[in-house]
């Protein structure tokens, strides 16, 4: 192969960097497959701030991390490059505009949802989500399912949260036991080569290279690994202290804070693995938002940058305009978003700030383990009751019952997500184009009757 460039480029400097992440977090679409390959085309390719091995490397680690592993991997090379400050402004940027594009969003939602014409829009939308759902699933199947016994964790779950309405939570432990059992008497069930690999391609030299030596604040420390534990669980502690004493335990605000919480620490397999415990969580035991603004939440995160869980922040302004916490609509709305936002993210800086100089010292490919690759394939299953979920208050708006099955259905939703279903699987179609073209066919059907 010939070499590029013999020299690596300059490094630059922090100012430089904080310019680049925040352009990449306007311009991250595509779900974390396209960001991924966003910044590998910019930083391994084109800037070469970091060698494809290097690159590859940290992304391993960062997809077994619960998470948004594109957030994530922002993170790691903003901190291998810049130290902790670095990776601050890397995964904050990541996520900051996101968070603004989705509050406007969630604001005209709110305040003009009722208005014939957006609802026309959502209605156009809507069965190109429950495509999007199932076409994740195959995603996500296509790479996880490689025998029986996975294809099995699969199916139960699946019949586990969908007829017996098992919380998510259970199905991941119960998943990753299962996982750590098979592996211990049956470990070839589990095997698999699903790491990244670095292709033949040589991009020229890299600023931090295959061979170039560990920064010293990337080595493992022991001093150091003790206090980002520490100032991680004490800004979290602090947080929840703070809204305990301004509004209490049960106040909205700090069960928020609570509940997505736990939710960041089970986001294996990306945000539509998450997506059910949430709903579980928001729409029925606290009420937050209906099961149709849920839908309308997803859908509005799809066609915003950043990582898909943003559609979190959704979830709290929805949650924080109905509840009506501080005695004004937006402002609440405005605090739960935020509130949320951080709760959902402060896990993954405390996972790359603790666990990279690990991974740093190895310098070997990560492979997922037995219990993980269980909780990939349990995750599968969970994906594809959302989208039957999605799809029973899509079809049959005003509830379906099995004598007039046909006589209720929404045919014209129905036909729409098998179109987008087919632009999706044969065609590829880029999730924004299908998005836009969905509203602008729930725009014309409202206009048309």
């Amino acid at each position: 192969m010939q070499q590029t460039s013999i020299e690596a480029p300059k490094s630059p400097s922090l100012k430089e960097a904080f310019w680049y992440w925040l352009k990449l977090g306007f311009i991250s679409f595509g779900g974390p497959a396209g960001q991924i390959a966003i910044m590998h085309h910019d930083l391994v390719e084109n800037k070469r701030w970091i060698s494809e091995k290097r690159f590859l490397h940290a992304l391993n680690y960062c997809m077994v991390l619960p998470g948004p592993e594109a957030q994530q991997l922002a993170t790691y090379i903003g901190w291998l490059m810049h130290r902790t400050w670095g990776g601050v402004i890397a995964g904050g940027l990541f996520v900051l505009p996101s968070l603004l594009i989705l509050m406007l969003l969630s604001y005209v939602y709110m305040r003009f949802g009722d208005l014939p014409s957006v609802a026309g829009v959502l209605y156009g939308i809507k069965p190109a989500v429950v495509a999007i759902v199932l076409f994740a699933a195959y995603r996500i199947g296509s790479r996880a399912l490689k025998n029986r016994a996975l294809w099995a964790i699969a199916a139960v779950s699946f019949i586990a949260i969908t007829v017996f309405k098992v919380p998510f939570p259970l199905i991941v432990l119960t998943a990753a036991i299962v996982g750590f059992l098979v592996n211990r008497y049956q470990p070839a069930l589990f095997e698999s080569n699903s790491g990244h690999q670095a292709t033949q391609t040589n991009y020229g030299k890299a600023i931090i290279d295959d061979d170039t030596p560990t920064p010293g604040h990337a080595k493992f420390n022991l001093k150091t690994f003790i206090k980002f534990i520490a100032v991680g669980v004490g800004i979290w502690l602090a947080a929840m202290l703070l809204l305990v004493l301004c509004y209490g335990w049960d106040a909205t605000f700090t069960q928020m804070g609570w509940f997505f919480t736990k939710a960041a620490l089970l986001t294996f397999g990306g945000a539509y693995a998450v997506l059910p415990y949430v709903y579980q969580g928001a729409v029925v035991h606290y009420s937050w938002l209906t099961p149709a603004q849920m839908m309308d939440g997803l859908a509005l995160g799809e066609t915003t940058p950043g990582p898909l869980i943003m559609v979190v922040a959704f979830v709290g302004f929805v949650g924080g305009w109905t509840h009506n916490i501080v005695q004004d609509p937006l402002l609440s709305a405005m605090m739960a978003a935020c509130i949320v936002t951080f709760f959902t993210f402060l896990p993954s800086f405390i996972f790359i700030f603790v666990g990279a100089p690990f991974i740093e010292s190895t310098q070997n490919n990560l492979k997922f383990t037995a219990p993980l690759t269980a909780i990939t394939a349990a995750v599968v299953g969970v994906i594809a009751s959302l989208a039957v979920f999605f799809a029973m208050h899509i079809f049959w708006p005003s509830g379906m019952t099995f004598n007039e099955i046909f006589a209720d259905i929404d045919w014209i939703a129905l036909v729409a997500t098998l179109v987008a279903g087919f632009a999706l699987f044969k065609f590829k179609l880029n999730m924004i184009k299908l998005i836009g073209a969905f509203a602008l066919f729930g725009l014309a059907h409202h206009l048309a009757i």
